[in-house]
């Protein structure tokens, strides 16, 4: 072969690995435009939606240290019995709403949302007779009384908003595996805005005090359902997706709850041992002390943690749409692209919160001895949040392929085997208190974020969106049978 031969199939060879390199850099930079797309507005409904009850905290800590132990007690115990719940179940949605989007069964979103929220409605009503009873509940587990009286007076003026977070949780999946996420950022922004005004009014101006958060909670989150009701229907953007109420909502039920209960397990599994931290903390010497504190940590975490909670909403539906849609390299390509952005996301924010951690504390109390506890749990926290967001968004990946199951015994081996006993170790045995609790949480995230990342890496994506084709037409309606 002479040279001139050489050079002519060395030119078309460059010029094709040029090409293959500019269409991969042009795929990564449109995945990562999709999901920070997804993942800005998700970023701030998360917050919106969460700062409900930390505004509602942040009104009741300047009220005094017991009203600001018992809200902080109930709105923990709401969370374990009821909140964690509905989110977990609700969850079950971004494989089903999301693969079904992705493969143009668009009928079937709406089917799958009004079958979803029966489900919760019916579990609302034996957790309602809990959150009642939840005084005397926190006494039966040895928390002090005192303390468990303020929190059961607490739930109890939060009991409305039980059934709201329920319905909200429902039609946030709804639009948000159709990519419709601007109108839940604007009516989230319009209920926390009211909330405000509402708080203020129903704590220091009706003499209600802290059952006035309460109360306020419950006005705020059936204000957010109203509105997203009232876009789902009436937007035009809705109009393939929502058809109107069914009767088929109430087939397939149980096909829906075998993967609403592994949903719900995964993800209360992971929330209620960061909840559990509050009630142990209960148990320490100084109860008001450590509880207040360890809340107001466990509180700017959820607010930090609500970042990569946007990026596991997107990186859900990413894959979720493409998977349905018979796209396995496109979703692999959205796992990989989210775990970087993660990483970068962790380090900052870690950054920020080690830098501000003199400060914070007086966003919530005016006692010093407050104050400078929480300046020293600042920098572990932000240790847990990096994390914690790593396994956020693999988790987000989880439930995009449907493999809640899998997540579900993760979890239970992460918290329960490992963090939960490591947690109880350190602060009752070694003494070292709420910091101590702390450290078995982040043992519990180490275990965590290595399971889940090796079964990433090996998870064979052409499989993966096979099974998403034979989910979507397996409960897939004929259009025609479409009320």
């Amino acid at each position: 072969m002479g040279r001139e031969e050489e050079d002519h199939i060395k030119v078309p060879l460059i010029t094709s690995i040029i090409h293959e390199e500019r269409e991969g850099n042009s795929r990564v930079l449109d995945e990562i435009k999709k999901q920070l797309w997804l993942a800005g507005p998700l970023i701030c409904v998360s917050l919106l939606q969460y700062s409900l009850q930390l505004i509602s905290i942040m009104f009741v800590g300047h009220l005094g240290e017991l009203a600001l132990s018992g809200a902080s007690m109930a709105t923990a115990f709401a969370s374990v019995t009821s909140f964690d719940l509905f989110l977990g179940m609700a969850s079950a949605l971004d494989t089903l709403c999301g693969q079904s989007y992705g493969a143009k069964q668009y009928h079937m979103l709406g089917i799958y949302m009004q079958r979803a929220m029966v489900i919760l409605m019916f579990v609302s009503i034996p957790l309602a007779v809990i959150w009642f009873n939840t005084g005397s509940i926190l006494v039966a587990v040895g928390q002090a009384p005192d303390i468990a009286e303020e929190a059961g007076l607490y739930a109890q003026y939060m009991l409305p908003s039980l059934f709201a977070y329920g319905l909200l949780q429902c039609l946030v999946r709804f639009l948000q595996t159709q990519n419709i996420v601007f109108p839940m950022m604007v009516s989230s922004g319009i209920a926390t805005l009211i909330h405000i005004f509402v708080c203020w009014i129903l704590v220091f101006k009706s003499g209600l005090g802290s059952k006035g958060a309460a109360l306020a909670n419950a006005i705020s989150y059936w204000n957010n359902v109203i509105l997203l009701a009232l876009y789902v229907k009436f937007s035009s953007s809705c109009a393939k997706t929502w058809t109107g109420f069914s009767r088929e909502a109430f087939k397939d039920i149980i096909a829906f709850i075998k993967l609403a209960i592994p949903s719900a397990v995964m993800v209360c599994l992971e929330m209620w041992s960061f909840e559990m931290i509050i009630l142990f903390s209960g148990l320490l010497p100084n109860p008001k002390l450590e509880t207040s504190v360890l809340s107001i940590c466990l509180n700017t975490g959820g607010v930090i943690w609500m970042i990569p909670f946007g990026l596991s909403g997107a990186v859900s539906t990413r894959v979720s749409n493409e998977l349905g849609a018979g796209h396995p390299r496109t979703a692999r390509l959205s796992v990989t692209v989210v775990v970087v952005v993660a990483v970068i996301v962790g380090i900052v924010v870690g950054s920020v919160l080690i830098l501000i951690r003199n400060v914070l504390g007086y966003a919530f109390s005016n006692e010093v001895e407050v104050v400078h506890y929480v300046a020293t749990m600042l920098p572990i926290i932000a240790a847990s949040n990096f994390l914690d967001g790593l396994q956020c968004v693999l988790s987000g990946s989880v439930r995009g392929c449907g493999w809640q199951e899998i997540g579900a015994y993760i979890n239970l081996g992460s918290y329960y085997l490992v963090g939960i006993p490591l947690a109880v170790l350190l602060a009752f045995v070694l003494h070292i208190g709420g910091k101590g609790l702390w450290f078995g949480i982040i043992g519990a995230l180490i275990i965590q974020v290595a399971s889940l990342l090796t079964i990433t890496i090996r998870t064979n994506w052409d499989s993966e969106a096979k099974k998403a084709h034979e989910r979507v037409y397996e409960f897939a309606l004929p259009t025609d049978m479409v009320s």
